[in-house]
C-alpha cells in the first residue's frame, strides 16, 4: 500500500511540476514581448531571429519558475488529497503525513540540482540570446593593440590577440612589487600562447627587474610559465556583461576586481549567491506548501489558487527587498540572498511540527 501511495504522490506531483515549470516560461516570454516589440521593429529583427532568441532564453524562465512550479505543484498535490479525505485515510492506515510526503521531499531534491546545474547553463544561454537580440555584440576573435590590467594587478599590453588559436604577438607585461617599494618588473616576449594544461607560456624575451636602489637585473629566456596570468584568451576580448550572463565564478571574479578598484561588489555578490538561493527554493517551498495545503478542507481549486498566489506573492516580495538591502550595502550578501528561504523554511519546520499526523 504504501508504495501504491508513494508512486500515486510523486506521479501526481511530477506531473502537475513539469506542467507549470514548462508552461509558465510562456507567460514569461509573452509579457518580454510586449514591453520590446517596438525595439525589435526599430532594429529591424526579423521574426525568426526573435523566436530563435527566446528559445535560448527559455531556460533562464525555466530556472526562475522552478519555486513557484514547486509550490503550486505541492499545494495541488495535497490539497485535493485533503479535500477529498484521502489524508485521512492515509493515516487511518497508519501512514503518517510526514511520510506521505516523503516522496515530495525527495523529488524537491531532484529538482534542486536540476536548478543548480541550469543556473551554470543558463549564463551562455542568454548571452547567445542578448547577441541575436542585438543587446549585445557577438565575441570579437581578435583584439590589436590593447592594454588590459589583469586579475594580479599587472598592466598587460600586446599588438594583437587571437583567440581561436590562443596566441598574442608583441607582448609586454610589468608589474609593481607587492611591497609598493618602486621595484619593478617588465617582461617583454615576442609571443604569447595559451594551452588549458599550462596556461600562457611566454616565448622569446627578457626578464628585467629594477629595484628599489635602481639596480637593473636583465635575463633572456626562450620560454616562460607565467602563472600569475589567469584570464584566457576569451576574457582578453569580452565586453561587459549583463549579471545574469556570468557564472558563479565569473561573477567571484568581476566582484573581486571591483573591491581592488575601490567599488562596491555587493550587487555583484548578491547575485552569485541567488544562483545556489533559488534551486533551493524549490526544496523549501515544498516544505512550506504541503503542510499548508492541509489547512482548509473547503475551497476547492480555488482555495489552491489562492494560497499559491498569496505565498508566491510573499516569497517574491521578500526576494526583492532582501535583494535591494544587499544591493545597497544593508544587508550582508549571503544574508540577503538567503533571507526568504531561511524565513520559508522556518515557516515550513513550524507547519510541519504542527500539521496532524
Amino acid at each position: 500500500m504504501v508504495r501504491i501511495l508513494d508512486r500515486f504522490v510523486a506521479k501526481t506531483f511530477l506531473r502537475l511540476f513539469l506542467l507549470f515549470v514548462l508552461g509558465a516560461p510562456l507567460l514569461f516570454i509573452l509579457g518580454d514581448v510586449t514591453e520590446k516589440l517596438d525595439s525589435y521593429m526599430d532594429r529591424g529583427l526579423p521574426l525568426g531571429q526573435v523566436l530563435v532568441s527566446y528559445a535560448y532564453q527559455y531556460p533562464q524562465f525555466v530556472f526562475w519558475s522552478f519555486p513557484i512550479a514547486a509550490l503550486l505543484a505541492a499545494v495541488f498535490t495535497i490539497q485535493p488529497m485533503t479535500v477529498h479525505r484521502e489524508v485521512m485515510a492515509a493515516k487511518a492506515g497508519g501512514i503518517s503525513f510526514h511520510r506521505l510526503v516523503l516522496p515530495l521531499f525527495l523529488l524537491g531534491l531532484v529538482f534542486t540540482g536540476v536548478g543548480l546545474g541550469l543556473s551554470e547553463l543558463v549564463p551562455h544561454t542568454n548571452t547567445r540570446s542578448a547577441e541575436l537580440r542585438g543587446d549585445r555584440s557577438v565575441r570579437q576573435a581578435w583584439l590589436s593593440n590593447f592594454v588590459y590590467i589583469t586579475d594580479a594587478g599587472e598592466s598587460l599590453s600586446a599588438r594583437r590577440l587571437t583567440v581561436g588559436d590562443g596566441r598574442m604577438v608583441g607582448v609586454v607585461v610589468l608589474r609593481e612589487a607587492d611591497s609598493r617599494d618602486g621595484s619593478l618588473t617588465h617582461i617583454s616576449a615576442r609571443e604569447a600562447e595559451w594551452t588549458e594544461e599550462s596556461g600562457w607560456n611566454l616565448r622569446d624575451g627578457y626578464l628585467r627587474e629594477l629595484d628599489a636602489a635602481g639596480v637593473e637585473r636583465t635575463e633572456r629566456f626562450e620560454t616562460l610559465a607565467y602563472e600569475r596570468l589567469s584570464e584566457r584568451p576569451e576574457d582578453l576580448v569580452d565586453t561587459v556583461r549583463d549579471e545574469d550572463e556570468m557564472t558563479r565564478v565569473q561573477l567571484a571574479t568581476l566582484a573581486d576586481r571591483v573591491i581592488r578598484s575601490g567599488g562596491d561588489p555587493g550587487r555583484l555578490q548578491v547575485k552569485r549567491e541567488q544562483r545556489l538561493a533559488i534551486p533551493v527554493a524549490t526544496l523549501v517551498i515544498i516544505l512550506f506548501g504541503a503542510p499548508l495545503a492541509t489547512s482548509s478542507k473547503r475551497g476547492g481549486a480555488a482555495f489552491g489558487i489562492g494560497l499559491s498566489l498569496a505565498t508566491t506573492i510573499l516569497y517574491l516580495v521578500l526576494f526583492r527587498v532582501s535583494g535591494a538591502l544587499g544591493y545597497a550595502g544593508l544587508l550582508d550578501p549571503w544574508l540577503a540572498a538567503w533571507l526568504p528561504n531561511l524565513l520559508f523554511l522556518g515557516g515550513g519546520v513550524i507547519l510541519m511540527a504542527r500539521v496532524r499526523t
